[in-house]
């Protein structure tokens, strides 16, 4: 089945490259030159991945990103920007982006990056036997939702990967070098985006952030998950 990407950005020149990349690798592509028309595709069509300008002309792309996730639309989500200071792609993380990319950027780079956001995004969605449980978690292997006490917790597609690995690996201590590799496919570590991440899945499974009793800290080496 051929991928469908929507790519959102007000410059008509962008638009017209990052599409051309695609749709010669047989993808289907829609693109939306604002905020709302982006919102307005998203609320009558699916898509495996969005490509999200974060400067636009009227809703910026953090706004979107925010809208989407409460209403529980989370199809992977890249962010574009000129902006390469760390404090915008770790905003843009926390909001429910999975990864983010400067401009300028090579359209093999962001292809890539594509290629790997909708790979992992599938690879999470494929049915398997048993569903995890840790105390009063339970992950759906069949829907890929979190539950705890039988309620849905509403998660990211990146936060939905990492909870997984954690509950299909637990009691087992990661440095932040395994994880990146693991749940991001990547070798270099970026020790602000798993930072980010470990307390976004705090504040949402724990009912004391501050101190955990799903995920904790081993101090010195990394992460560990588990219920004991």
């Amino acid at each position: 089945m051929e991928k469908k990407i929507l790519i959102v950005d007000d410059e008509a020149m962008i638009r017209k490259s990052v599409s051309m990349a695609f749709l010669r690798e047989g993808m289907q592509v829609s693109t939306a030159g604002s905020g709302q028309e982006a919102l307005d595709l998203l609320s009558r069509e699916n898509f495996d991945l969005i490509i999200l300008d974060v400067m636009l002309g009227d809703l910026d792309g953090f706004y979107v990103v925010s809208v989407i996730r409460r209403q529980k639309i989370m199809t992977p989500v890249l962010f574009l920007s000129g902006n390469q200071e760390e404090q915008s792609k770790i905003l843009g993380i926390s909001l429910g982006g999975d990864d983010y990319l400067t401009k300028p950027f090579s359209l093999a780079m962001l292809t890539t990056k594509a290629h790997a956001l909708m790979r992992r995004s599938q690879d999470y969605n494929m049915p398997q036997s048993q569903d995890p449980v840790c105390r009063e978690l339970r992950f759906s292997l069949q829907t890929y939702e979190l539950y705890k006490n039988g309620k849905i917790i509403v998660l990211t597609s990146k936060e939905t990967a990492l909870i997984r690995f954690f509950m299909e690996n637990q009691n087992q201590v990661f440095t932040k070098e395994q994880l990146y590799q693991q749940v991001w496919n990547n070798q270099v570590v970026d020790d602000n985006t798993i930072m980010v991440y470990i307390k976004r899945l705090r504040d949402k499974i724990e009912d004391a952030p501050k101190n955990p009793v799903y995920l904790k800290t081993v101090w010195g080496l990394g992460y560990l998950f588990g219920g004991s």
